[in-house]
């Protein structure tokens, strides 16, 4: 099992670049930042660029893996994210993650448009297919429903093989597929209920999907990583150590590869105590390695 933990970007610099340097000498195996316009959990929060963000952790880091937990559509075009991208995988020394999913809802209309769920999924799958093509390939032209591409150059030098990996997130078949058909992995939060139990049902299930979506489409399920967003059923799993190796033990039994948390904050959301973190990466995170 891998861990990985999320940094959101809701504060300086100055006061942000300690944490990203913890985590890697806490011995964590990835670090993310979301990629939002806003995040519906801090709405009135400061918030910061993902990609500034990340260009500045790979700066003062040398090992951890950096990610995007998750970029979008939303407001993002795909050839000219193609080239953050590009930069970040370069300045990272090859260490960039690219986390992918439909975006949230706060995002998706602030540019003015109102696309429904199903438009967003849509444009979601094109966003990520042209992406990829973009990342492999030169002389890209495309003309789509929600993206076009007229002759976009990646001249030798740029063009990735094997590309960045893209890690998709998804709860639904479609993405299930897409994550399938593109990704080096799989992230999900679960889906909503009742109890912590039920969450966890429910993930079990999920699994077991994502199970028959790689098998359909002839993807060896060995190699193809699981994450999960280890706060997704209620608060942080640095309330406690206990809390966190439950997490562990579940989601290892429900077939995930790694669990993605987040830095602890003094408020909701992520409500919990440095000292717990600390102590997790003392005394747990070796065991895991």
């Amino acid at each position: 099992m891998r861990v990985g933990i999320t940094i959101l970007p809701e504060a300086r610099w100055a006061d942000m670049a300690p944490k990203w340097q913890a985590a890697e000498r806490y011995g964590f195996d990835h670090a993310w930042t979301y990629d939002h316009l806003v995040w519906g959990g801090l709405p009135d929060s400061p918030w910061f660029g993902t990609t500034p963000t990340l260009t500045a952790a790979a700066m003062v880091t040398l090992t951890i893996r950096l990610g995007t937990f998750v970029t979008s559509p939303n407001f993002r075009h795909p050839v000219a994210f193609a080239r953050d991208v590009l930069a970040l995988d370069d300045i990272s020394g090859g260490r960039f993650i690219c986390g992918i999913g439909r975006g949230g809802d706060l995002d998706s209309g602030l540019l003015g448009e109102e696309p429904s769920v199903s438009e967003r999924t849509e444009r979601f799958t094109e966003f990520t297919r042209l992406l990829d093509q973009v990342l492999t390939e030169d002389h890209v032209t495309y003309d789509g429903k929600f993206f076009s591409s007229h002759d976009s150059r990646n001249v030798p030098g740029c063009v990735q093989q094997p590309r960045v990996p893209f890690i998709v997130a998804a709860n639904a078949p479609k993405g299930m597929r897409l994550a399938a058909e593109l990704g080096q992995g799989w992230v999900t939060y679960g889906k909503p209920a009742g109890t912590e139990e039920d969450w966890w049902s429910g993930l079990r299930e999920a699994g077991e999907r994502m199970t028959e979506v790689l098998e359909a489409a002839g993807r060896d399920n060995a190699t193809f990583e699981r994450h999960l967003n280890a706060d997704g059923a209620r608060g942080s799993v640095y309330e406690s150590v206990d809390r966190f190796e439950d997490a562990v033990g579940r989601a290892e039994e429900a077939g995930f590869t790694d669990l993605i948390t987040h830095w602890p904050r003094p408020d909701k959301p992520y409500a919990a105590t440095v000292d717990v973190l600390e102590t997790v990466a003392a005394q747990v995170l070796p065991k895991l390695s």
